[in-house]
This record gives C-alpha cells, sequence and structure tokens, in this order.
C-alpha cells in the first residue's frame, strides 16, 4: 500500500508542476534497445554527432548513472504553440525553439519535483535529465505508457500527440510501474512520405545525418550540396514530421508562459530574416535552444535557403 501511495504522491507532483502526462518504469537494462542502438551508430546514422557514441552503457542501464535506482519516472511537458509562423513568407523555425531554452525551463521543474518528493515522502537519492545525458528518453516514455515510438521515431501520445518535451527522474524510491500501450500508426505513412531529404528511410527508423535538424543544427561545417532545394523554407530545426502526423490534430496550445516567442519573431518575413543582424539574433534569440548554432551557423542556414530551389513546392 506504501508503494501504490508514494505513485499517487509522484503523479500529483507532477501535475501540479504543469507536467501533461508522467509514468513509471522499473529501473533496469533496456535489452531490446541495445541492438538496436548498436545498428544505428554502425550503420552511422548519427552523422558528426559523435557524442551518440560515447557512454553507450549507460544509455542502456539508467542504474550506471544513478547507482541503487528502482525507478524511472518519465514525463511530458507541452510546448505546442498557440500561434506560429507564416508558412510561406518566413524562413521557419522548429516550434520547440520559439521561448526559453527547455533544457532551463524544464530543469528548473525537474529540481522542484525532487524537492517536493523529499518534502513529502522523505531523503530519495537520484538525479533529474532532460535531454542532456545519456538517457534513452523516448524508449522509457513507451515503456511507461506515455504514447508509442512512431514511425518518424518520435513518441506519439494518443491524446495529444508528440509536440512534447521528455524528461525523466531517476530515483531509488520503488513505486508501481505502468505498462507500455499498443502502437497505433496503423497503415500510414504521412511522415515517410513527406520528409524532403528521406531520412526517415524505413518505418521506425530515422537516418539522423539526413535529418534537416540535423543539417541546421548539429552539422557544423558546410552543408553538402546534395540536399540543396530541399529544406522548405527551415532554418532551425523542422517538423515536417510531426506537422502531418493525424495524431498531432489533438495538439493544444501549452500554458507555459516561458515558451512564447519574442513578439518579432513570428513577424519576420524571408526579406528581414536575410538581413538579420546579430544585435537582432541576440534580441529575438536570447535564452533559446536557438543560441545553440550561434548567429553565424543560422546565417549560414538562411544563405542556403536563399537558393530558391529551397522553398516549398506551390
Amino acid at each position: 500500500m506504501l508503494k501504490q501511495s508514494y505513485t499517487q504522491i509522484v503523479k500529483n507532483i507532477a501535475h501540479e508542476l504543469g507536467f501533461a502526462f508522467c509514468g513509471v518504469s522499473k529501473s533496469g537494462f533496456l535489452k531490446e534497445e541495445a541492438p538496436r542502438l548498436e545498428d544505428w551508430l554502425n550503420k552511422n546514422m548519427h552523422g558528426k554527432m559523435h557524442y551518440m557514441q560515447n557512454h553507450f552503457d549507460k544509455r542502456l542501464d539508467p542504474q550506471k548513472l544513478v547507482p541503487g535506482s528502482k525507478s524511472v519516472v518519465s514525463l511530458m511537458y507541452n510546448y505546442y504553440p498557440s500561434k506560429q509562423q507564416d508558412e510561406t513568407s518566413s524562413h521557419k523555425i522548429s516550434k520547440y525553439a520559439y521561448g526559453q531554452d527547455y533544457h532551463f525551463v524544464v530543469k528548473d521543474k525537474l529540481k522542484r519535483f525532487l524537492q517536493e518528493i523529499h518534502s513529502r515522502i522523505g531523503e530519495v537519492e537520484g538525479r533529474v535529465f532532460v535531454d542532456s545525458a545519456p538517457v534513452l528518453e523516448k524508449a522509457w516514455a513507451a515503456k511507461s505508457g506515455l504514447g508509442w515510438i512512431g514511425k518518424n521515431a518520435n513518441l506519439i501520445n494518443p491524446k495529444a500527440g508528440s509536440f512534447f518535451f521528455l524528461a525523466e527522474l531517476i530515483i531509488d524510491l520503488e513505486l508501481d510501474v505502468d505498462g507500455p500501450i499498443k502502437d497505433y500508426c496503423g497503415t500510414c505513412t504521412k511522415c515517410i512520405d513527406a520528409c524532403p531529404t528521406d531520412a526517415i528511410h524505413e518505418p521506425y527508423k530515422v537516418d539522423g545525418s539526413k535529418c534537416i535538424s540535423y543539417f541546421t543544427i548539429e552539422l557544423k561545417e558546410e552543408i553538402p550540396k546534395d540536399v540543396s532545394g530541399k529544406f522548405e523554407n527551415w532554418m532551425f530545426g523542422c517538423d515536417i514530421c510531426q506537422d502531418v502526423c493525424p495524431w498531432n490534430r489533438f495538439s493544444k496550445p501549452h500554458n507555459e508562459p516561458l515558451f512564447s516567442p519574442h513578439s518579432k519573431l513570428l513577424g519576420m518575413n524571408k526579406t528581414e530574416w536575410q538581413e538579420l543582424t546579430k544585435e537582432t539574433f541576440n534580441e529575438v534569440f536570447k535564452k533559446t535552444a536557438v543560441k545553440r548554432t550561434k548567429f553565424e551557423g543560422l546565417k549560414r542556414n538562411i544563405q542556403f535557403l536563399k537558393n530558391k530551389s529551397n522553398e516549398p513546392k506551390s
């Protein structure tokens, strides 16, 4: 009964802090994920993201990150915006980067989460993660019933779609676990058909080295000429495979003020982006994830898009 009570307390805290969904898995080795990750790396689908090769064992076993851990608490935090950039008149950034950097916003909530656990339950050892350590977030979220991993390799929740940040608490508190849910992708191939760079070369397997997000964020060198004309106005990240997903018709706007975009962001057109100054960059993207690519990187991406063939086909 105590374990059940602790589980309810944890899920109540998640709700109070604004997390849309919370699920629990038993901490342990991800046996099914091991060969998949190894195959993905061996086929160089991580491109120049060399950090993906690091800490292989830790990615698969949370007990190596948190010795003595008993539970992985998986969380989803909504970032779907109420207003978006114009699809045709502007170069676009991924919706997750509209507001303040989620690493800091969600991490602050996770720290408060642990504090609340200590306050309501007692001394619990653990760590918090939000895309900042070798944790297979989607695997744990699927394992805990938050959704299924779709053909575009995103976690999809049947009630709310996929525009969510994932986060985890790995703790030494034993909780009641939730089970996985069914895959509801069915015969749909909208994400595969819509990807302009063929990054989803087969269902459920994304070649990261071909993704527009990879080229515009991760790749620090010149963008290859063979993808010229395929970016469809995306200058930072890409939402195509999520935008076409039928399950995202259930997406609802977030309630996080810190995710609201700078007043200039949604109204800027292509000409204004192409004339972007460092001062405007610093003003519009202060504290956002776009700072990661730096001013020079975003200008490189915008220059690449100036080729008319990179615009969407009408």
